[in-house]
């Protein structure tokens, strides 16, 4: 079960990084890897999801629900984090912070807004707030909903969730 988590956060951050040029459906017949990687905006995403070895689990069955960050949101970490993420004796660390990107089930944007909270793949809790026509995960603006792929579907998010603690 970790491991689908784990594939779902990294898909989920593919489809995000690509859905930002997509409409919401337009990557049904390909899976959030597919999807994100053919959208060509998900770089920072993809180099994580390849640097943690969670391709080929974004690539499974799923269904999967990935709030993924964008390029930009990634850029916004502070300085060096990123580089020192991507190394390999840290590659539990960026494991656990992609899974936290992803969600079990398929969850579009009509059901989140009715949670107050949701688990993700690496055992975190989400907090999930609506507020006006607008959501945030924890600290993230969700900019883009519904981004369909055959195994799941991702949310785009403007900043990189970091789980606290353990």
């Amino acid at each position: 079960m970790v491991k689908s988590f784990v594939v779902g956060i990294a898909a989920a951050s593919i489809l995000t990084m690509g859905a930002v040029k997509m409409s919401a459906g337009a990557g049904q017949s390909n899976d959030i890897v597919e999807t994100a990687v053919a959208a060509g905006s998900f770089t920072t995403l993809a180099k994580a999801l390849t640097a943690a070895d969670l391709v080929g689990t974004l690539k499974g069955a799923g269904p999967f629900t990935v709030f993924a960050p964008t390029d930009a949101a990634f850029a916004k970490l502070p300085a060096g984090t990123l580089d020192n993420l991507l190394k390999p004796e840290n590659k539990a660390q960026l494991r656990r912070i992609l899974t936290y990107h992803v969600v079990a089930g398929k969850v579009m944007a009509a059901d989140v807004v009715k949670l107050k909270s949701a688990k993700a793949v690496s055992g975190d809790a989400i907090s999930i707030t609506v507020m006006g026509s607008g959501v945030t995960v924890n600290n993230a603006k969700v900019v883009k909903t519904d981004i369909a792929a055959s195994n799941g579907v991702i949310h785009v998010i403007d900043t990189v969730l970091i789980p606290s603690g353990k």
